[in-house]
């Protein structure tokens, strides 16, 4: 770890602030097409598959570039990273506003999509000026940012109908370059840059970065991500169409709907950090998986008529969660993912403080992609099916095997490191050795 005892309590305040405030104006360009798309589909006909593949595309550019980004962090510190990438970011967004054929939308997409490789960036450059009883408090705060995705849901559809999408497209663009050369002029250069200069040391080579990879345990985190971070981004790309499809709601209406389970989803990411500070990453998981798994089999449900064969005459009733405790749910749901999402990356500075970028590049990268993945999952389930609920059933599925999972993965564990105390621990953190250092840092 480096040393912290230069950097001042401003100094952490101000790299916080300005690292969540980026990474908010970039989250709600990661997640444009959640309201814009749906004009789109209606202007090109698309169908459902072809609508997922279109809202999924930024999603994965998002997630595989998480490795690179998270390296180049490492290398070369997020002031200088961080810019570069909202910089470029920008100019796909101002390109969005200029194509008309779905080929060249997807093209579009899969440059915004680097929008969503600012999380491992702001990580990285973040969990630097906080020492690892903070960390993550720190990072639960800087993953507030996921709220630009209810930015999006709620102001899209009022800037769309005020100013039509591509004047929509083309104001995201230039409130994005502005972040970037703010944050530039503003932000003060990463610690770990610092103290590399200043003892003339390189910087550690990528094959020293991506060595911990090899550890299946940073794939464990990566899987818990998978839904707790990819189905938070799937559901706010897909809720909107939903409600518009499965309760006949105006695009703005369904807009806010939506953005009502995006907030929660990442404002109380801090509280998870907060809880996961006191009360151990693992028994958040577990908080969040057992309430997500209620959550989903009753969103699961699909409104169903029985007929009941009477003594006199068939008796009919009819099943089906009405669009207010629909909604509840939703929030619900993206609150115990808020936490969860705080839990995961909790672990990461602690268990490898030097490889930050490429473990958390690794870890988002799979998370990501499960943004990417699950809604053309619901578009196909929706086509195949012609149900709205099964984009739910899907998701209850995943929770399901990923809860039996990862309590026999920790049961084992803990039987091989503490045999005597398996019993009484299986909702707490054993204790894991960090990785040492890299040999030149």
């Amino acid at each position: 770890m480096h040393d912290l005892t230069d950097v001042t309590r401003g100094d952490r305040h101000k790299a916080l602030g300005l690292s969540t405030f980026a990474f908010t104006v970039c989250f709600a360009v990661w997640t444009i097409f959640s309201i814009l798309g749906l004009t789109i589909k209606e202007d090109l006909g698309l169908s459902e598959t072809e609508f997922g593949v279109l809202v999924a595309t930024p999603i994965l550019t998002g997630s595989v570039s998480r490795i690179f980004l998270g390296v180049w962090t490492d290398q070369y510190g997020g002031r200088i990273v961080f810019p570069a990438q909202m910089l470029v970011t920008a100019v796909a967004c101002w390109m969005l506003s200029e194509v008309r054929t779905y080929e060249v939308f997807l093209f579009a997409a899969l440059c915004l999509g680097l929008a969503g490789g600012s999380f491992i960036v702001g990580v990285a450059y973040t969990s630097q000026w906080f020492d690892k009883e903070h960390q993550g408090t720190a990072l639960g705060i800087f993953g507030v940012g996921n709220v630009g995705a209810a930015i999006t849901n709620f102001g899209a559809g009022y800037l769309e109908e005020a100013f039509g999408w591509q004047q929509t497209a083309q104001i995201y663009a230039v409130v994005l370059a502005l972040t970037a050369v703010g944050f530039y002029f503003l932000a003060k250069p990463d610690p770990a840059q610092t103290a590399r200069r200043r003892e003339g040391r390189r910087p550690v080579s990528v094959r020293e970065q991506i060595a911990p990879l090899r550890n299946i345990q940073v794939w464990r985190f990566a899987t818990y991500y998978f839904f707790v971070f990819g189905g938070f981004v799937a559901l706010a790309l897909y809720l909107p169409r939903f409600y518009v499809g499965a309760y006949d709601l105006s695009v703005t209406t369904a807009g806010m709907l939506a953005a009502a389970y995006s907030m929660p989803g990442s404002v109380f990411r801090a509280l998870g950090g907060w809880m996961s500070d006191k009360w151990g990453a693992r028994f958040v998981m577990y908080l969040t998986f057992i309430v997500s798994l209620a959550c989903l089999f009753v969103m699961s449900y699909p409104s169903t008529e029985y007929i009941v064969q009477g003594i006199d005459e068939p008796i009919r009733f009819t099943f089906g969660v009405s669009l207010p405790f629909f909604v509840f749910l939703t929030v619900v749901l993206g609150f115990v993912m808020s936490l969860g999402k705080a839990a995961v990356y909790k672990h990461i500075p602690v268990y490898y403080p030097h490889h930050v970028g490429s473990v958390g590049g690794l870890v988002g990268m799979i998370g990501g992609l499960g943004g990417f993945v699950l809604p053309i999952l619901f578009g196909i389930l929706n086509d195949a099916f012609g149900v709205w609920t099964s984009s739910f059933m899907a998701l209850f599925a995943i929770v399901a095997v990923s809860t039996v999972w990862m309590h026999v993965a920790i049961r084992l564990m803990e039987r091989r490191r503490h045999p005597a105390l398996a019993d009484e621990r299986y909702l707490s953190d054993v204790p894991e050795a960090p990785q040492p250092p890299p040999a030149n840092a």
